[in-house]
Protein backbone atom coordinates (compact mmCIF):
# COMPACT_ATOMS: atom_id res chain seq x y z
CA UNK A 1 0.00 0.00 0.00
CA UNK A 2 1.21 3.52 -0.80
CA UNK A 3 2.27 5.35 2.34
CA UNK A 4 0.10 8.08 3.83
CA UNK A 5 1.81 11.46 3.46
CA UNK A 6 1.43 13.40 6.69
CA UNK A 7 1.71 17.08 7.58
CA UNK A 8 1.74 18.42 11.13
CA UNK A 9 1.01 21.99 12.20
CA UNK A 10 2.16 22.82 15.72
CA UNK A 11 4.79 20.12 15.89
CA UNK A 12 6.86 21.54 18.76
CA UNK A 13 4.39 20.96 21.61
CA UNK A 14 3.74 17.84 23.65
CA UNK A 15 1.04 16.45 21.36
CA UNK A 16 3.08 17.27 18.26
CA UNK A 17 6.10 15.51 19.72
CA UNK A 18 4.11 12.39 20.61
CA UNK A 19 2.55 12.38 17.15
CA UNK A 20 5.97 12.53 15.49
CA UNK A 21 7.23 9.73 17.76
CA UNK A 22 4.34 7.46 16.77
CA UNK A 23 4.40 8.28 13.06
CA UNK A 24 8.15 7.69 12.71
CA UNK A 25 7.45 4.05 13.65
CA UNK A 26 4.15 3.76 11.75
CA UNK A 27 4.61 1.30 8.86
CA UNK A 28 2.15 3.11 6.54
CA UNK A 29 2.93 6.78 7.29
CA UNK A 30 5.55 9.24 6.05
CA UNK A 31 6.00 12.65 7.65
CA UNK A 32 6.29 15.21 4.84
CA UNK A 33 6.62 18.17 7.20
CA UNK A 34 6.24 19.20 10.81
CA UNK A 35 5.55 22.92 10.97
CA UNK A 36 6.58 25.18 13.84
CA UNK A 37 6.77 28.95 13.52
CA UNK A 38 8.96 29.26 16.64
CA UNK A 39 11.38 26.43 15.74
CA UNK A 40 11.55 26.63 11.94
CA UNK A 41 14.85 25.22 10.69
CA UNK A 42 15.70 23.48 13.95
CA UNK A 43 16.13 19.73 14.12
CA UNK A 44 13.04 18.04 15.51
CA UNK A 45 15.32 16.00 17.78
CA UNK A 46 16.76 19.19 19.28
CA UNK A 47 13.27 20.12 20.49
CA UNK A 48 11.93 16.62 21.19
CA UNK A 49 15.15 15.20 22.59
CA UNK A 50 13.62 11.73 23.08
CA UNK A 51 13.92 11.45 19.26
CA UNK A 52 17.70 11.85 19.20
CA UNK A 53 19.05 9.38 16.65
CA UNK A 54 15.56 8.64 15.30
CA UNK A 55 15.17 11.32 12.63
CA UNK A 56 16.97 14.09 10.76
CA UNK A 57 13.68 15.92 10.15
CA UNK A 58 13.75 19.69 10.65
CA UNK A 59 10.81 21.88 11.54
CA UNK A 60 9.37 23.58 8.47
CA UNK A 61 8.40 27.23 8.13
CA UNK A 62 6.10 26.60 5.14
CA UNK A 63 3.21 24.23 4.52
CA UNK A 64 3.39 21.62 1.77
CA UNK A 65 0.27 20.58 -0.18
CA UNK A 66 1.74 17.18 -1.10
CA UNK A 67 0.02 15.46 1.80
CA UNK A 68 -2.91 13.15 2.40
CA UNK A 69 -3.69 14.15 5.98
CA UNK A 70 -2.97 17.20 8.12
CA UNK A 71 -2.82 17.08 11.92
CA UNK A 72 -3.51 20.36 13.72
CA UNK A 73 -1.69 20.31 17.07
CA UNK A 74 -2.34 23.98 17.71
CA UNK A 75 -3.72 25.86 20.67
CA UNK A 76 -7.44 26.14 21.20
CA UNK A 77 -8.91 28.78 18.90
CA UNK A 78 -6.02 28.57 16.45
CA UNK A 79 -7.30 25.58 14.47
CA UNK A 80 -10.50 27.35 13.44
CA UNK A 81 -8.48 30.37 12.30
CA UNK A 82 -6.16 28.09 10.35
CA UNK A 83 -9.07 26.44 8.53
CA UNK A 84 -10.54 29.85 7.70
CA UNK A 85 -7.24 31.21 6.37
CA UNK A 86 -6.05 28.21 4.33
CA UNK A 87 -7.55 26.44 1.35
CA UNK A 88 -6.43 22.82 1.39
CA UNK A 89 -6.59 20.47 -1.61
CA UNK A 90 -9.93 18.68 -1.71
CA UNK A 91 -8.46 15.25 -0.99
CA UNK A 92 -6.62 16.26 2.20
CA UNK A 93 -8.10 14.95 5.43
CA UNK A 94 -7.77 16.98 8.64
CA UNK A 95 -7.51 15.79 12.23
CA UNK A 96 -7.78 18.64 14.73
CA UNK A 97 -6.47 17.99 18.25
CA UNK A 98 -7.86 21.23 19.70
CA UNK A 99 -11.39 21.72 21.04
CA UNK A 100 -12.41 24.06 18.19
CA UNK A 101 -14.69 21.63 16.35
CA UNK A 102 -15.75 19.13 19.00
CA UNK A 103 -19.23 20.54 19.49
CA UNK A 104 -21.78 19.90 16.74
CA UNK A 105 -23.16 23.35 16.01
CA UNK A 106 -24.36 23.00 12.40
CA UNK A 107 -21.57 25.32 11.21
CA UNK A 108 -18.91 22.70 10.38
CA UNK A 109 -18.59 19.14 9.07
CA UNK A 110 -16.06 17.79 11.57
CA UNK A 111 -16.92 14.35 12.96
CA UNK A 112 -16.29 13.80 16.67
CA UNK A 113 -13.39 11.38 16.68
CA UNK A 114 -14.08 8.95 19.51
CA UNK A 115 -13.70 5.61 17.69
CA UNK A 116 -15.57 3.65 20.35
CA UNK A 117 -18.64 5.80 19.67
CA UNK A 118 -18.38 6.99 16.05
CA UNK A 119 -16.26 4.42 14.20
CA UNK A 120 -18.46 4.18 11.10
CA UNK A 121 -18.68 7.96 10.69
CA UNK A 122 -14.91 8.35 11.22
CA UNK A 123 -14.20 5.90 8.40
CA UNK A 124 -16.15 8.12 5.97
CA UNK A 125 -15.08 11.52 7.33
CA UNK A 126 -12.78 14.11 5.82
CA UNK A 127 -12.50 16.23 8.97
CA UNK A 128 -12.10 14.85 12.50
CA UNK A 129 -12.32 16.66 15.84
CA UNK A 130 -10.11 14.63 18.18
CA UNK A 131 -11.68 14.39 21.67
CA UNK A 132 -10.20 15.95 24.78
CA UNK A 133 -8.18 13.87 27.24
CA UNK A 134 -10.52 14.10 30.25
CA UNK A 135 -13.46 13.71 27.86
CA UNK A 136 -12.06 10.47 26.41
CA UNK A 137 -11.36 8.92 29.80
CA UNK A 138 -14.74 9.84 31.30
CA UNK A 139 -16.84 8.97 28.23
CA UNK A 140 -15.26 5.54 27.90
CA UNK A 141 -16.18 4.92 31.51
CA UNK A 142 -19.83 5.89 31.05
CA UNK A 143 -20.92 5.20 27.45
CA UNK A 144 -22.11 1.60 28.04
CA UNK A 145 -24.37 2.80 30.86
CA UNK A 146 -25.84 5.52 28.65
CA UNK A 147 -26.46 3.06 25.83
CA UNK A 148 -28.46 0.87 28.22
CA UNK A 149 -30.31 3.93 29.65
CA UNK A 150 -29.02 2.92 33.08
CA UNK A 151 -27.92 6.37 34.26
CA UNK A 152 -30.96 7.12 36.41
CA UNK A 153 -29.35 9.50 38.90
CA UNK A 154 -26.54 12.05 38.95
CA UNK A 155 -22.99 10.93 38.16
CA UNK A 156 -20.06 12.11 40.28
CA UNK A 157 -16.56 12.17 38.78
CA UNK A 158 -13.22 12.84 40.42
CA UNK A 159 -10.32 12.73 37.94
CA UNK A 160 -6.63 13.51 38.31
CA UNK A 161 -4.35 14.39 35.41
CA UNK A 162 -0.62 14.71 34.83
CA UNK A 163 1.11 18.03 34.24
CA UNK A 164 1.49 17.46 30.48
CA UNK A 165 -2.26 17.98 30.19
CA UNK A 166 -1.59 21.69 30.71
CA UNK A 167 0.63 21.89 27.63
CA UNK A 168 4.29 22.73 27.23
CA UNK A 169 4.15 26.46 27.92
CA UNK A 170 5.07 27.20 31.53
CA UNK A 171 2.53 28.67 33.92
CA UNK A 172 2.43 29.00 37.68
CA UNK A 173 0.60 25.70 38.13
CA UNK A 174 2.71 23.68 35.66
CA UNK A 175 6.16 24.77 36.88
CA UNK A 176 8.10 21.94 38.58
CA UNK A 177 8.57 23.84 41.84
CA UNK A 178 4.81 24.34 42.16
CA UNK A 179 3.62 21.01 40.80
CA UNK A 180 6.05 18.64 42.52
CA UNK A 181 4.81 17.25 45.86
CA UNK A 182 1.58 19.19 45.31
CA UNK A 183 -2.02 18.56 44.28
CA UNK A 184 -4.99 20.87 43.70
CA UNK A 185 -8.54 21.08 42.38
CA UNK A 186 -9.22 23.35 39.40
CA UNK A 187 -12.29 24.34 37.41
CA UNK A 188 -14.70 22.37 39.66
CA UNK A 189 -18.04 21.67 37.91
CA UNK A 190 -16.96 23.94 35.02
CA UNK A 191 -14.24 22.14 33.03
CA UNK A 192 -14.39 22.80 29.28
CA UNK A 193 -14.58 19.06 28.47
CA UNK A 194 -17.98 18.73 30.15
CA UNK A 195 -19.74 19.99 27.03
CA UNK A 196 -18.41 17.25 24.74
CA UNK A 197 -18.90 14.58 27.42
CA UNK A 198 -22.57 15.52 27.78
CA UNK A 199 -22.97 15.75 24.00
CA UNK A 200 -21.83 12.14 23.58
CA UNK A 201 -23.72 10.69 26.54
CA UNK A 202 -26.96 12.44 25.56
CA UNK A 203 -26.65 11.08 22.02
CA UNK A 204 -27.21 7.66 23.62
CA UNK A 205 -29.39 8.63 26.60
CA UNK A 206 -31.18 11.94 25.95
CA UNK A 207 -32.53 12.11 29.51
CA UNK A 208 -29.03 11.78 31.00
CA UNK A 209 -28.84 13.00 34.57
CA UNK A 210 -26.38 15.67 35.70
CA UNK A 211 -22.65 14.97 35.70
CA UNK A 212 -20.62 16.59 38.48
CA UNK A 213 -16.92 16.70 37.60
CA UNK A 214 -14.02 17.62 39.91
CA UNK A 215 -10.72 17.85 37.95
CA UNK A 216 -7.49 17.54 39.94
CA UNK A 217 -3.93 18.55 39.03
CA UNK A 218 -1.64 15.63 39.85
CA UNK A 219 2.04 15.78 40.78
CA UNK A 220 3.11 13.45 37.95
CA UNK A 221 3.75 14.07 34.27
CA UNK A 222 1.28 11.96 32.27
CA UNK A 223 -1.85 9.90 32.65
CA UNK A 224 -5.45 10.36 33.82
CA UNK A 225 -7.30 8.35 36.44
CA UNK A 226 -11.05 9.00 36.67
CA UNK A 227 -13.15 7.55 39.51
CA UNK A 228 -16.90 7.78 38.81
CA UNK A 229 -19.90 6.61 40.77
CA UNK A 230 -23.67 6.59 40.37
CA UNK A 231 -26.49 4.35 41.67
CA UNK A 232 -27.29 1.51 39.24
CA UNK A 233 -30.07 -1.02 39.82
CA UNK A 234 -28.51 -3.80 37.75
CA UNK A 235 -26.15 -6.40 39.23
CA UNK A 236 -22.40 -6.18 38.75
CA UNK A 237 -22.55 -9.19 36.41
CA UNK A 238 -25.18 -7.45 34.23
CA UNK A 239 -23.11 -4.27 34.09
CA UNK A 240 -19.93 -6.17 33.22
CA UNK A 241 -21.75 -7.97 30.40
CA UNK A 242 -22.99 -4.63 29.04
CA UNK A 243 -19.47 -3.19 29.04
CA UNK A 244 -17.99 -6.28 27.40
CA UNK A 245 -20.64 -6.14 24.66
CA UNK A 246 -20.18 -2.39 24.07
CA UNK A 247 -16.41 -2.70 23.73
CA UNK A 248 -16.34 -6.02 21.91
CA UNK A 249 -14.83 -4.40 18.80
CA UNK A 250 -12.78 -1.75 20.61
CA UNK A 251 -9.17 -3.01 20.58
CA UNK A 252 -7.84 -0.42 23.03
CA UNK A 253 -10.50 -0.62 25.77
CA UNK A 254 -10.05 -3.40 28.31
CA UNK A 255 -12.11 -4.36 31.34
CA UNK A 256 -9.86 -5.52 34.17
CA UNK A 257 -10.91 -7.56 37.18
CA UNK A 258 -8.51 -5.99 39.68
CA UNK A 259 -8.21 -2.35 40.65
CA UNK A 260 -5.76 -0.90 38.08
CA UNK A 261 -3.02 1.68 38.50
CA UNK A 262 -1.77 4.40 36.19
CA UNK A 263 1.52 2.80 35.17
CA UNK A 264 -0.47 0.16 33.30
CA UNK A 265 -1.56 2.69 30.66
CA UNK A 266 1.23 5.28 30.51
CA UNK A 267 2.90 5.21 27.07
CA UNK A 268 0.03 3.19 25.56
CA UNK A 269 -3.15 3.90 23.61
CA UNK A 270 -5.16 1.77 26.06
CA UNK A 271 -8.07 2.60 28.30
CA UNK A 272 -8.45 0.31 31.31
CA UNK A 273 -11.84 0.12 33.04
CA UNK A 274 -12.58 -1.49 36.38
CA UNK A 275 -16.10 -1.93 37.79
CA UNK A 276 -17.28 -2.49 41.36
CA UNK A 277 -20.68 -2.48 43.11
CA UNK A 278 -20.95 -1.12 46.65
CA UNK A 279 -24.55 -1.81 47.68
CA UNK A 280 -26.50 0.02 44.93
CA UNK A 281 -23.56 2.28 43.97
CA UNK A 282 -21.56 1.46 40.84
CA UNK A 283 -17.92 2.53 40.92
CA UNK A 284 -16.21 2.93 37.54
CA UNK A 285 -12.46 3.49 37.36
CA UNK A 286 -11.20 4.55 33.94
CA UNK A 287 -7.62 5.44 33.05
CA UNK A 288 -5.65 6.51 29.99
CA UNK A 289 -2.42 8.21 28.96
CA UNK A 290 -3.54 11.80 28.36
CA UNK A 291 -0.99 12.33 25.55
CA UNK A 292 -1.77 9.08 23.70
CA UNK A 293 -5.34 7.76 23.99
CA UNK A 294 -6.21 11.27 25.20
CA UNK A 295 -4.55 13.04 22.26
CA UNK A 296 -1.93 11.90 19.70
CA UNK A 297 -2.47 8.14 19.90
CA UNK A 298 -6.21 8.59 19.36
CA UNK A 299 -5.45 10.94 16.46
CA UNK A 300 -3.40 8.20 14.77
CA UNK A 301 -6.16 5.69 15.56
CA UNK A 302 -8.54 8.01 13.71
CA UNK A 303 -6.11 8.32 10.79
CA UNK A 304 -5.94 4.53 10.54
CA UNK A 305 -9.73 4.30 10.34
CA UNK A 306 -9.98 7.11 7.78
CA UNK A 307 -7.49 5.39 5.46
CA UNK A 308 -8.85 1.87 5.83
CA UNK A 309 -5.99 0.53 7.93
CA UNK A 310 -6.21 -1.84 10.87
CA UNK A 311 -7.14 0.35 13.83
CA UNK A 312 -4.12 -0.67 15.91
CA UNK A 313 -1.48 -0.02 13.21
CA UNK A 314 1.52 1.73 14.73
CA UNK A 315 -0.12 1.84 18.15
CA UNK A 316 0.86 -1.44 19.80
CA UNK A 317 2.83 0.33 22.49
CA UNK A 318 4.09 -1.17 25.73
CA UNK A 319 3.45 0.56 29.04
CA UNK A 320 6.42 2.24 30.74
CA UNK A 321 5.82 0.06 33.78
CA UNK A 322 9.07 0.48 35.71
Amino acid sequence: MTKINVGIVGGAGYTGGELIRILLQHPQARIVFAHSSSNAGNLVSDVHTDLAGETELRFASELNDEIDVLFLCTGHGTARKFMQQHTLPGHVKVIDLSHDYRMADGKHTFVYGLPELNKSAIKEAQFIANPGCFATCIQLGLLPLAQKQWIRQDVHVNAVTGSTGAGQQLSETSHFSWRNNNISVYKPFAHQHLAEINQSLKSLQPDMYHLYFIPVRGNFTRGILAAMYTPVAQSLAEVQDAYQAFYQEAPFVHLVASNPHLKQVVNTNKCLIHLEKHNDMLLIISMIDNLLKGASGQAVQNMNLMFGLEETTGLKLKASYF
